[in-house]
């Protein structure tokens, strides 16, 4: 569930239940943004209700947990610590989390600190994760032209897992398709390196240069080759999800 989705949790559980999906990712945006956006409390309700699962998606468009700014840092990480504790309460199998990022036309110094402090805070919330017992997991980000990210190839989302005295069963990874896609790197690549460490998959597709977030329509192979547990279509706009699965559904 996207911040610009208008639909209410319910709504949204509804609708994607009808296309015969069974799970919801709520991010962080949304819930701040949603006039009517439940507690973690009834969300677990409304997951055992329409016997759905559910994961959280960390906040990221606000926030950045890799800030040279040691003030932005601190607050980026308590509200994953909150994020972390709402999928507590909801009973939610996870929670994703974007590495951090900082301008490329800063200074080296600058850069440097930012860089140490997304390892800081990488390690900071997943030690919280441990201690609560929710999975976190890092995701592979879409390169910027702006901005470098530290988690954009396998190598580099390795480095960053490396760094986290936490077992692999807390400490996991999300697997974005299209991300990998429109980096030029080879989803395949991440499932050789990462294994059964990948708990979760973003949906969705893209020309190959930029991370639109498009329908993605052909996606069993993937369902079969990638050993996540759970498949998510990470989508703009809720219509797009209907053509996810049904190719050519206008509603």
């Amino acid at each position: 569930m996207d911040v610009r989705f208008e639909e209410s949790v319910e709504e949204f559980i509804e609708l994607i239940t009808s296309l015969g999906l069974n799970h919801i990712e709520l991010k962080r945006e949304y819930l701040e943004g949603h006039p009517d956006a439940p507690s973690a409390a009834a969300v677990g309700e409304l997951a055992e209700q329409y016997d759905i699962s559910v994961t959280y998606h960390a906040p990221f468009r606000d926030w950045n947990i890799g800030s040279f700014n040691d003030a932005v840092r601190e607050a980026s990480v308590d509200h994953v610590r909150d994020t972390l504790d709402d999928a507590l309460a909801a009973d939610a199998e996870g929670v994703v989390l974007h590495g951090g990022s900082v301008p490329h036309r800063y200074p080296a110094w600058v850069r440097e600190e930012a860089a140490a402090n997304a390892r800081r805070s990488l390690v900071e919330c997943a030690e919280y994760a441990d201690d609560i017992g929710v999975p976190l997991c890092l995701e592979n980000q879409p390169r910027n032209d702006s901005k470098q990210r530290y988690t954009t190839t396998p190598t580099a989302l390795a480095e960053m897992l490396a760094a986290v005295p936490v077992s692999a069963e807390t400490l996991r990874v999300t697997l974005d398709i299209g991300h990998a896609k429109a980096n030029g790197e080879h989803w395949q690549e991440f499932v050789d390196q990462f294994g059964d460490r990948i708990h979760i998959c973003h949906l969705h597709d893209n020309d190959g240069t930029e991370d639109t977030h498009e329908p993605l329509t052909e996606y069993t192979h993937l369902v079969d080759a990638i050993p996540a547990d759970t498949f998510i279509f990470e989508m703009k706009d809720t219509s797009d999800i209907a053509q996810c699965v049904r190719p050519g559904a206008t509603n």
